[in-house]
């Protein structure tokens, strides 16, 4: 597979997207019944023209969750569809799956926000104009309303934000106090040492680490830069050795309080204990160091692909997956519990529901956090990671 669509991204994403072994992908199943629907819309019997009712076909790419029944159902019934799904399982790997030519086959994508930003240069998604959404944007908060720059490519809007949360430390405040985590140095405390769980989660551990160290990852880093990354996480292996690729593991530790805290997750990781009733388990953002914000926002966005060929369709289920209802359901997951851009879904919001998501404490996390997107040098980052790891061990 010609590597040329993908050779701008880090080596880290190329690799991934390499090593799935996408291929053309021909007619799939979506496009045979569309077309056995399309052959089967005027049928005959006993002589007689009659016009058959098959549902109209769609695809839908995203993450588990925006597949909810309780989202996708009222939309079937009410516009005469049958949606299907194709789950994420992480980003680079949609990405990568569009590009090898599910983009000819899907309708609609809601993944991570900076993969949807780059479906634009790609050729992958149809630019949106802001004024066909006014209606859904008068409910949305205003952080999220156009012009919202990260969904901006060359001025096209790319996309519609769609639900968020914040990576920073993830807590058991009743072995350490909040108060403590409006910094790092928890991490490197030696009273803590194997008490702490850094997530085995690619960059997502780095990216807090380096901000700690003073170094604005999503900049271009020179090699003093990546020198300071690596004594950060030098300094943390030293401190912590628990890695954890599994969620739930990481959620049990902290739950028993063999962990006090954990680095590379956020809200994503503490919401679905918080549902269980368990508030003593909490994400918090630190406070800004020397100027620098230490916390992280992580936005998922929904486009539509530029090659469906039900565009008007794909424009009312964006503005079915971001209205009132769908929102609130979305938010609210059994396996994550997560905000989303529409304002108007905290009205649907039960006092126990807002502790659930930390909605008293969301716009705190938000004003002291970086926005996510692709590092440049990440590359770097996760090689130094390696050989620090492997010297710590």
């Amino acid at each position: 597979m010609s590597k040329t669509w993908y050779g701008d991204l880090p080596k880290f994403y190329q690799r991934q997207i390499a090593a799935m072994g996408l291929d053309e992908a021909g007619m799939t199943r979506r496009r045979l019944m569309k077309s056995a629907a399309a052959a089967a819309g005027v049928a005959t019997f006993g002589g007689a023209i009659t016009r058959a009712h098959a549902a109209t076909q769609m695809q839908y790419m995203c993450w588990e969750g925006y597949n909810d029944p309780r989202i996708i159902d009222p939309f079937n019934q009410a516009n005469g569809t049958d949606i299907a799904f194709d789950l994420i399982v992480d980003s680079p790997g949609g990405f990568a799956k569009l590009q090898a030519g599910a983009s000819r086959e899907v309708d609609l994508v809601s993944t991570d926000m900076p993969w949807v930003t780059r479906m634009g240069p790609a050729g992958l998604a149809l630019e949106l104009n802001p004024d066909d959404y006014a209606d859904v944007y008068a409910t949305f908060y205003d952080q999220f309303k156009p012009p919202f720059e990260p969904l901006l490519t060359d001025g096209k809007t790319i996309g519609v934000a769609t639900r968020w949360g914040w990576v920073g430390g993830c807590i058991n405040t009743d072995i350490t106090s909040p108060d403590a985590w409006r910094t790092y140095d928890p991490v490197f405390d030696a009273k803590n040492k194997d008490k702490i769980c850094v997530m085995d989660w690619g960059d997502w551990p780095i990216l807090p680490m380096a901000l700690h160290a003073g170094i604005d990852p999503y900049q271009e880093l020179d090699e003093a830069a990546l020198k300071e990354v690596r004594m950060v996480l030098r300094a943390m292996f030293k401190n912590t050795r628990t890695l954890v690729a599994d969620l739930t593991q990481a959620q049990k530790g902290l739950l028993d309080g063999s962990l006090l805290g954990c680095i590379g997750a956020g809200s994503y990781l503490t919401s679905a204990v918080r549902k269980q009733g368990h508030k003593n388990i909490m994400a918090t953002v630190p406070d800004p160091k020397n100027g620098l914000k230490q916390g992280i926002i992580w936005v998922e966005a929904t486009a539509i692909l530029k090659e469906t060929d039900q565009p008007e369709l794909a424009q009312k289920l964006i503005k079915h997956v971001v209205s009132k209802e769908s929102g609130h359901v979305l938010s609210l997951l059994d396996t994550t519990c997560n905000v989303v851009t529409n304002k108007a879904v905290e009205s649907l919001y039960t006092d126990e529901e807002k502790s659930i998501l930390q909605v008293d404490y969301m716009w705190h996390a938000y004003e002291n956090s970086q926005m996510h997107r692709i590092a440049p040098n990440i590359d770097e980052m996760l090689a130094i990671w390696s050989e620090e790891l492997a010297s710590a061990q």
